[in-house]
């Protein structure tokens, strides 16, 4: 049987668990924390610029010298079309016409990618991060190989076993198996290539596809989802709506008002509010997408426009339009500091594990 806890290890991890780079809503505490717990704990560079993103990784630094992710984004950038900017923005009028205001004049790419982004690419390998992990595709050949030079584990977010080929093939070390009960954006290579495919079946598939060690994240809630996933081959998991509830994230009140308050929370894939499918608690956006029936602007200009649109609203007393993203878990969340809910998992999954011996 392969071995794969070796790059556990090597990050200093004494709990297979990994806490998900949740853009918006991970903080260097909640990724410090995590790391001291000795779980694996993450940021989101991908809404960051360079300079924003150098600050994140040095507040870890001065948290914890326990190792920790940093997540890039990795998508293609979007062909600008101003038919459909103007088709969505038109679309949305009504809604910014609730309180008196004008959709933006225009799109824009609000989150660069990190694909041949030399000046992001320098500032990693500079800040050298212990692992380094990309969600939207891959990035450039170069700096894969200089990260690998660097000493620095690389992992890669896949939706289907094609993904997960081209990321063997790269050189990438681990691979993460998203399946279509995960919260936030699903990480297609290509959002028209969707599988669809479900945590345990992209798992399963993967253990027997791949030498990589495969990282498991989708409606994992619980240890006894851990000891699940872990039986069927997954070498760790990645948890991100489980964290939401700390008080280490950055959630809003209004957010975390919506996750307290939903005994059975309903959630729901939408391109809507960013312009590449993500899963979240169902508001108006999903309604909006739905009649909407044509192409939308893209990733990420669409998000242009529902950001604009709920920090209108916000500002005038209503959530209808937040992207409060959560996997199909999320009527299980618990309330507590990051570092006792590793403590809590990684015992639930000791005792799910005794359970079937």
């Amino acid at each position: 049987m392969r071995d794969h806890t070796q790059w556990m290890a090597r990050l200093g991890m004494l709990h297979p668990l990994i806490q998900a780079p949740m853009a918006g809503v991970s903080t260097p505490e909640l990724a410090a924390q995590v790391s001291r717990a000795g779980g694996l704990g993450s940021l989101a560079l991908g809404p960051c610029t360079v300079e924003q993103g150098e600050r994140l990784i040095a507040q870890v630094r001065s948290l914890t010298d326990r190792p920790f992710n940093v997540n890039l984004f990795c998508h293609q950038p979007t062909r600008p079309s101003p038919e459909r900017d103007a088709a969505w923005l038109d679309h949305l009028r009504p809604q910014f016409a609730r309180w008196g205001a004008d959709p933006p004049s225009e799109l824009h790419e609000i989150y660069p990618s990190a694909r041949g982004n030399t000046a992001l690419q320098a500032m990693v390998l500079r800040r050298h991060p212990e692992l380094v992990s990309f969600h939207f595709g891959l990035p450039d050949n170069d700096f894969l190989r200089a990260l690998h030079d660097a000493g620095i584990v690389t992992m890669a977010c896949v939706t289907s076993p094609e993904e997960a080929r081209q990321v063997e093939r790269a050189g990438v070390d681990l691979v993460i198996a998203q399946g279509l009960e995960a919260g936030g954006h699903r990480g297609c290579f290509d959002p028209a290539d969707d599988a669809g495919l479900t945590t345990r079946a992209l798992v399963a598939l993967l253990v027997r596809q791949t030498d990589l060690p495969v990282i498991a994240t989708g409606a994992i809630m619980n240890g006894a989802d851990i000891a699940e996933l872990l039986a069927l081959g997954a070498s760790a998991v990645q948890l991100g709506t489980a964290f939401l509830l700390c008080p280490e994230s950055s959630a809003d009140p209004a957010y975390r008002a919506a996750l307290r308050h939903q005994p059975i929370a309903a959630t729901a894939i939408t391109a809507a509010i960013s312009g590449r499918p993500a899963r979240g608690l169902v508001n108006r956006f999903h309604m909006l997408g739905q009649t909407y029936g044509r192409p939308l602007p893209g990733y990420p200009r669409t998000y242009e426009a529902g950001k604009a649109l709920h920090r209108l609203a916000v500002a005038h007393g209503c959530d209808d339009y937040a992207a409060h993203w959560a996997g199909q878990g999320v009527s299980l969340i618990r309330e507590m500091p990051a570092a006792a809910l590793i403590e809590t998992l990684a015992n639930e999954w000791r005792e799910a594990v005794e359970r079937v011996r």
